[in-house]
């Protein structure tokens, strides 16, 4: 467990020097990764966080590592400017993830949506943040957004 407990360390410790590649290096080729935003496999992970590396404002980061019943869990605060809106997000975020290889092979992010969303798009978030409307459109535009960043680079 110490040994994968390092892994998640070194994944946040590269996302708080926004180094993508570093974050890369922490999952295995076939991983998953799912958010509220994002269902990921494979290639997309790591493009995922070289997007969001790149596209960081005013970006800072804490986080905790452990371990609880034999699952490593994480639970880390981003602070940021959201890009489409250029309004200011604390988001609070707890993770839980799956080895295989001594690799992160699943990872799973949970989060108040409703919280981001009225913090990230202001008065529609408020309004709207709690109900599946807003939601599927927010994946479908973190899909999209991801789909084109992959293909210009």
């Amino acid at each position: 467990m110490e040994q994968e407990k390092e892994v998640i360390k070194n994944l946040y410790t590269a996302f708080q020097n926004l180094d993508y590649q570093s974050m890369a290096d922490c999952y295995h080729p076939n991983a998953s990764f799912r958010d509220e935003a994002f269902n990921l496999s494979g290639t997309q992970i790591p493009a995922m966080w070289k997007m969001l590396c790149e596209r960081a404002k005013d970006f800072s980061l804490t986080f905790t590592v452990q371990e609880i019943n034999g699952v490593i869990t994480a639970h880390w605060e981003p602070k940021y400017t959201f890009s489409q809106t250029n309004r200011f997000v604390h988001n609070i975020i707890d993770a839980e993830f799956k080895f295989e290889e001594g690799k992160i092979i699943h990872h799973i992010d949970t989060f108040n949506f409703w919280h981001w969303s009225r913090q990230s798009l202001g008065l529609p978030g408020l309004l709207l943040g709690w109900s599946p409307l807003l939601k599927n459109k927010v994946q479908t535009q973190a899909m999209k957004s991801l789909e084109s960043f992959m293909a210009a680079t």
